[in-house]
């Protein structure tokens, strides 16, 4: 039943008329690139593109590089040798023709009338030494994507990770991606499996897809908070509609892992019993207009749904929580779900400068702005990025979040706006902000230098319970918990396409409450460390 139900988006696809296009998505940790389109974007070299909304798929940045590529008098000379060398990539989406165009370098690729393959493997290393201790990451693995036919296109990725000493947990507040670790309670290493991949099918003003994959929602330069991609991936549904240049749509039906035991559907097996959990849904979308060029106003909703399936929440355009009022919510908080809703803001309308802003709304009432015992729980980032010839190719970066006490908390532990345990939002949760400023530098082809301040804190860790008004009237940071402040200097090099080593530096200062502290950092970063960091890696 429910893979007939989950196939009707795709059924209803077929309906429309064929139009050639395909897409695979280029995974958020390829930044490189992503920093090129965000530079073209906000010089307006570039048009109709919604940075609010990633992955961007190898079609997109494609069709953005053929833009460049025909403003070419727009763009300096590091640019223009930028430009050539990403087309060496994406010129596989804009040139069929074998032998048509020069090549970037891959382990195995292929090109015919019908079928496109690329292979190429994934391997990186990373170490880090400090006061505290020495410590590595290293991956290894393969990806791939492939087009079929003028309308399907299909991506993968798997690959191994290890540390010596665990740097994801759920708890952590750090901006690294989360990972599933293998149970060893007796060790303080890491070791995990990453798969990522999808097929889709697309037309010209469109896609849909199943897919396991990080997705990032909010405009951003340091931590999105409405949907981070923070969480190991998961599988999901999407959508996406692009009908005219003044409107986008984007629609998600993901499915979470509670890691909440299902105690009717456990049983026992052999000589112990096998834990099932509960079944945990997210279903979200955003549309997106632009009413100007180079303004864009996002607004959305989602909602985390467990215990079952619910067809319902497969209607890409609804808004979610009146299906809950419908089918759970009659009898009270604790039988409904847990429903979001989310404004975004980004305009490029002045020349090379990109102001943007961002609202998740969790819990809002405007009755709650007077009174002493009621709050709104909600999360706001404001920020701008520069991007300006005499900035000798440099981006200048400014952003401030405010998270309120008790957003992205639930009552109910199964609807938490979490997936694995690790919050979908920004990545220090509640009751926390942030100040960062950050100078991106790209000086010629292929190199980056970064140089950052992040200053952030949390406040008392309150308990939301969904009864007796908890989560009412609760200071914003009444006392900060944990704080750290950080000043990094780190450079990269792409050697050859997606091939990078990397180098950087990091003066750190973690203090606060000793339980926060120990709950929030990892010991390797705790205190005051001066952390020096080097690596490699090739593929995403």
């Amino acid at each position: 039943m429910k893979f007939v139900a989950c196939s009707i988006i795709f059924c209803l696809i077929f309906l429309i008329r064929p139009l050639c296009a395909q897409d695979v998505f280029v995974h958020v940790s390829n930044t490189s690139v992503y920093e090129f389109i965000d530079e073209l974007a906000n010089q307006q070299v570039i048009s109709e593109i919604n940075t609010s909304v990633k992955p961007y798929s190898r079609r997109q940045i494609a069709a953005w590089l053929k833009q460049a590529d025909e403003s070419r008098s727009l763009l300096n000379i590091r640019q223009l040798k930028e430009l050539d060398f990403y087309l060496t990539d994406y010129n596989k989406e804009l040139i069929r023709t074998k032998g048509a165009f020069k090549k970037r370098l891959d382990l195995l690729y292929y090109s015919d009338s019908l079928f496109n393959l690329t292979l190429n493997p994934v391997l990186g290393y990373q170490y880090w030494t400090n006061e505290n201790q020495n410590f590595f990451h290293r991956w290894n693995g393969a990806e791939f994507f492939a087009t079929i036919g003028p309308h399907i296109g299909i991506y993968g990725s798997l690959r191994d990770n290890f540390e010596n000493y665990q740097l994801e947990k759920p708890g952590y507040l750090n901006m690294r991606t989360g990972a599933a670790y293998k149970e060893n309670p007796f060790s303080p290493k890491g070791e995990y499996s990453e798969s990522r991949g999808g097929i889709t099918y697309s037309w010209k003003w469109g896609y849909t897809s199943i897919q396991k994959d990080h997705f990032i929602w909010g405009p951003n330069y340091h931590g999105a908070n409405i949907f981070s991609g923070k969480t190991p991936s998961f599988p999901c549904l999407k959508l996406y509609m692009h009908p005219v240049k003044w409107l986008y749509f984007d629609y998600v039906h993901a499915f979470l892992v509670s890691d909440v035991l299902d105690t009717t559907r456990s049983y026992v097996a052999g000589v112990k019993n096998r834990s099932v959990f509960v079944q945990k849904f997210l279903a979200a979308n955003m549309f997106t207009v632009e009413p100007v060029k180079n303004l864009q106003i996002g607004i959305g909703n989602s909602i985390v749904y467990s215990d079952e399936f619910q067809l319902g929440y497969l209607i890409p355009v609804y808004f979610f929580k009146s299906i809950d009022h419908t089918t759970s919510n009659t009898s009270g908080n604790f039988t409904g779900q847990n429903s979001q809703m989310y404004l975004t803001v980004s305009s490029r309308n002045i020349k090379y400068l990109h102001l943007y802003a961002s609202v998740f709304i969790d819990e809002f009432s405007k009755e709650r702005f007077n009174s002493d015992k009621a709050s709104n729980f909600i999360s706001l980032k404001l920020g701008g990025a520069l991007s300006h010839p005499v900035l000798f190719n440099s981006t200048l970066i400014a952003e401030y979040t405010r998270t309120n006490p008790a957003t992205y908390k639930h009552f109910v532990n199964t609807t938490t706006f979490e997936s694995n345990h690790y919050n979908m939002g920004h990545y220090l949760r509640d009751n926390a902000e942030e100040i960062y400023f950050g100078i991106r530098c790209r000086p010629f082809r292929q190199f980056s230098l970064y140089a950052s301040f992040t200053s952030a804190r949390k406040g008392p860790d309150y308990d939301y319970l969904g009864t007796g008004g908890s989560g009412l009237g609760l200071q914003f940071i009444s006392q900060t918990m944990w704080k750290q402040q950080s000043l990094s200097l780190l450079f990269r090099y792409e050697i050859v396409n997606d091939a990078f080593v990397f180098a950087g530096i990091e003066s750190s200062h973690v203090s606060g409450n000793p339980d926060y502290t120990q709950a929030y950092t990892p010991s390797v970063w705790r205190g005051k460390t001066t952390t020096l960091t080097a690596g490699l890696n090739i593929g995403f």
